[in-house]
Formats: C-alpha cells, sequence, structure tokens
C-alpha cells in the first residue's frame, strides 16, 4: 500500500434494523476491514454504513452508499481507498459490474477481504470471484424469501393464522393487545385478531377468532 492509500473509508450495511444489530454488524464488518488493512499501514478515516437497507437496493440508492460514490468524484474526498467487510454488504446480482467501473474511473482502489487486498480491474480472476459473491447474495436472498413465503402458508393452512392484509369476506380485525415482539410493542405496534362477524341464526349467536 503507497503512503498516498493508506487512508481509507469504510464501506458497510445491514438489512434489517429489527431482526439484527446494526452496532454488532457493523463491529465485526469494521473489524474484518481493519485485520485486510493494518498489515499494510492502512487505516480507516471515514465510514459510510446503511442501516435497514436490503441488499437488493443498488448503491446509488442506499442513502450512505449513495454518498460514497458521489465522493469518488471529489478530489478533496479525504481519502484514497475503500474497503468493505464483506462482498455481500456492498454488491448483490450484477451490482458491482455495474458500480465498479466509478471506483476505476477515479482511481480509487476497492479493497476486499476475499481477494486479499484492492481489487485489480484487468485481473479476471477477481472479476469472476466478485462476480460469483454477487450471485451468492442474490441466491440466498431468493432461497430466505421462498422459505419465509412457504412457512407462512403453512402456518395459515395448519394453524389457521392470519397473515395480513384484507380480512376475507365475513370477518373483520380486533385489536388483542401489545404486539407480543418486545421492540415491535416498543413501537406502538399492536397485536390484531381475525374474528367472524357476529350473526343471528336459527342456531344461534357466535363468532369464531383466530390468531393473527
Amino acid at each position: 500500500m503507497t503512503d498516498q492509500a493508506k487512508r481509507l473509508a469504510f464501506w458497510g450495511r445491514v438489512s434489517t434494523e429489527d431482526n439484527q444489530d446494526p452496532e454488532s454488524s457493523r463491529a465485526w464488518q469494521m473489524t474484518r476491514a481493519r485485520t485486510l488493512i493494518e498489515p499494510h499501514g492502512g487505516q480507516i478515516v471515514a465510514e459510510f454504513f446503511d442501516v435497514d437497507k436490503s441488499r437488493s437496493i443498488p448503491p446509488q440508492r442506499r442513502p450512505e452508499a449513495s454518498r460514497l460514490l458521489a465522493a469518488l468524484a471529489d478530489p478533496r474526498r479525504g481519502f484514497e481507498a475503500v474497503v468493505v467487510g464483506e462482498p455481500q454488504r456492498a454488491f448483490y446480482g450484477n451490482q458491482f459490474g455495474n458500480t465498479f467501473p466509478l471506483f476505476t474511473h477515479y482511481g480509487v482502489p476497492l479493497w476486499v477481504p476475499e481477494v486479499g487486498g484492492p481489487i485489480d480491474a484487468e485481473n479476471e480472476a477477481h472479476d469472476l470471484i466478485m462476480s460469483v459473491f454477487g450471485g451468492v447474495s442474490k441466491g440466498e436472498r431468493n432461497r430466505i424469501k421462498i422459505r419465509v413465503r412457504t412457512a407462512m402458508s403453512a402456518q395459515a393452512k395448519l394453524e389457521g393464522r392470519y397473515l395480513g392484509g384484507r380480512p376475507p369476506y365475513g370477518y373483520r380485525l380486533i385489536d388483542a393487545g401489545p404486539h407480543p415482539n418486545p421492540a415491535k410493542a416498543t413501537d406502538g405496534k399492536r397485536l390484531h385478531a381475525r374474528t367472524r362477524a357476529t350473526r343471528v341464526g336459527r342456531y344461534g349467536t357466535g363468532s369464531v377468532k383466530m390468531r393473527s
């Protein structure tokens, strides 16, 4: 690492604020980044860390990532290179191929732990590695999405759970108290139950409640 490239900006991301601890996620990503650059005399002088932003959102539409990309064009940005703690935290699908040319154009090296240093734009192996990680990141997200949707469908069939949306015909939503998730309850979110509209008929009056 040259003297001119010893100052680096850290680029990271955490996707969900309620299901992950942003501070813990930032800490392990920062640790990996420092482990990569410190043996070469590098130090982190700036941070660009997005919270609650899905990996599927292009970097240009993430607040901190877009701020980083805009800073690349500024010769007074205060850093000469960028380091990430994990490729999947920065790129998804073909995002690397659409974003890395900006780093090359402005002469800003991008350091990645899986490469062992800065990415070489002329190295086909480096390009292949980043493409693979982008594909793995996209596949991982798709698998999670399929698992969650399938599990929700199974719960609806086996347990009669209400999965949200407009109540079906003949039912209405009623308040069922504070949300069981403490974090969501703190935000003021409530638990709802689905109840069948009360009707009086030849068999009497009755209602059926289903968990939300």
